[in-house]
Formats: structure tokens, C-alpha cells, sequence
């Protein structure tokens, strides 16, 4: 049997609560806003089949597993990271939780679910409105799917994300699919721009390198930057909506 790569505690990508340094911006207050979420999912958490897409490290997973009333609650956490997978089976494994390695595209159960949540997931794949109407296939008629993005550009200094979204550019393929808008969680993080550019923290590594020349590549990159920033400062916002399916 082989041995299972390890879990790499510092990628941009990868949130491990048991590994986040308070003092870094990257770690403590993206954990903060992802909690957040999560918490703002676990209020719509009804009925006992409950999927969390992209769960990550899984605590999340084991978070919406916590809330409600019903013992016979499982919540499923499907990530394509068999590393994360196997960590959060044995951090954040029990009888309400399950952990499956598999890709967002690929995972299917017939039975659907009551809750689907995804949180930050849709801007890394590369056919975002397939994946959408893959997760509106997973909900159960009536059932609820909490979804969440960027709204302020982040393909420039992330290279792990493939799009950028809007509020209105986000909302329109729910709709375009019938789904209602139940609520929604707006949320504001600033950022200092010589932190990235130095990559002073370890999660930093990551981000996009010599992006000046990314930009003279992607002048339509910069002239959104632009415009976000003068827009709105230097800040990320994210917006997660809940849907109810018909």
C-alpha cells in the first residue's frame, strides 16, 4: 500500500485551523471569514443527508455535522486532495461525518441531498457553469444549496483560480437554472499590497509570481484591478448565497 502524500499545512489553498499562525492575515483571518461561512451554511442545515464539496481539511464538514437536532445526520466532505481527505478523517471524523476522496465532477450519490454546501470552490474549476448545474443536480427537490465566491478580482494573484465573478455574474447561472435566492452573507477583507508582493508569510508562497509581467500579458487583469481598487480600496469581498431548489 502506498503512503499517502503529506499535507502541505501552508498552501494558499489549504485551510488547517490546527496549523493557522494568529499573526498571519493569510492563515488566522481567511480561517476567520471561512468559519464564518460555514457557520452562516450550518444555520439552513435541515434533514440527514447534508454534502459539503471542496471540504478541505474538514472542519467545516465536522461543523455542519454539529448543528441540528438529528441524530441520524451524516454529512459527507468530498475534496480531490486524498492528503486533506485523510487528515480530516482522523482530525475531524465520527459518526455524523464521512470523508470521501473524489472529484467535484466525478463524485455521484442517486439520493441527493437536503443541504449541499461548497464554499469557495467554483472559482478553481475550469468549467465553472457545469460544475454549477452539477451541484444543483445534487440537491434534493426543495432542498438547499449554499454556494460561495470571490466578487473582487483574484485570478491576477492567485493562480489556483481560473475566473473572476461579480455578485451579478455569480448569480446568473442559479438563476438561468430555476434556483430561488433564500439569503445571502456579504463579507470584506483588506489586504496589504506590499505583504503579497513580498510574500512575507509562509501561505504566500503561492501567489502569482513577477505579476507586473502578468499583467503587461493580461492588460484586461490590471484594468479590472484597477477598477476594484478604485472601487472598493484594497480589499477581497465574497459573497455566499443560499439557493432552494425547485
Amino acid at each position: 500500500m502506498g503512503t499517502k502524500p503529506p499535507l502541505d499545512v501552508d498552501a494558499l489553498e489549504r485551510l488547517v485551523p490546527d496549523a493557522v499562525r494568529e499573526d498571519n492575515a493569510t492563515g488566522a483571518e481567511s480561517l476567520r471569514l471561512s468559519v464564518e461561512r460555514y457557520e452562516f451554511a450550518a444555520r439552513y442545515v435541515n434533514g440527514d443527508r447534508v454534502l459539503d464539496i471542496a471540504c478541505g481539511s474538514g472542519y467545516g464538514t465536522r461543523l455542519l455535522a454539529e448543528k441540528g437536532d438529528s441524530p441520524g445526520r451524516v454529512v459527507t466532505g468530498v475534496d480531490l486532495s486524498e492528503a486533506a481527505v485523510a487528515y480530516a478523517t482522523e482530525r475531524y471524523g465520527n459518526q455524523q461525518t464521512r470523508f470521501i476522496a473524489s472529484d467535484g465532477m466525478g463524485f455521484a450519490e442517486s439520493e441527493g441531498f437536503d443541504l449541499v454546501v461548497s464554499i469557495e470552490t467554483i472559482e478553481h474549476v475550469p468549467d465553472a457553469r457545469g460544475f454549477i448545474s452539477r451541484l444543483i443536480s445534487f440537491v434534493r427537490p426543495g432542498g438547499l444549496l449554499v454556494v460561495s465566491v470571490p466578487v473582487t478580482p483574484s485570478v491576477d494573484g492567485n493562480p489556483h483560480h481560473l475566473h473572476d465573478f461579480s455578485p451579478r455574474s455569480f448569480r446568473a447561472p442559479f438563476l438561468e437554472n430555476g434556483m430561488l435566492e433564500v439569503d445571502a452573507l456579504e463579507q470584506v477583507q483588506p489586504f496589504e499590497m506590499f505583504a503579497v508582493l513580498t510574500r512575507s508569510e509562509a501561505r504566500m508562497k503561492d501567489v502569482r509570481p513577477n505579476l507586473p509581467g502578468y499583467y503587461l500579458r493580461n492588460p484586461g487583469a490590471f484594468a479590472r484591478r484597477c477598477w476594484s481598487t478604485l472601487r472598493h480600496g484594497l480589499v477581497n469581498k465574497y459573497l455566499t448565497v443560499v439557493w432552494r431548489a425547485p
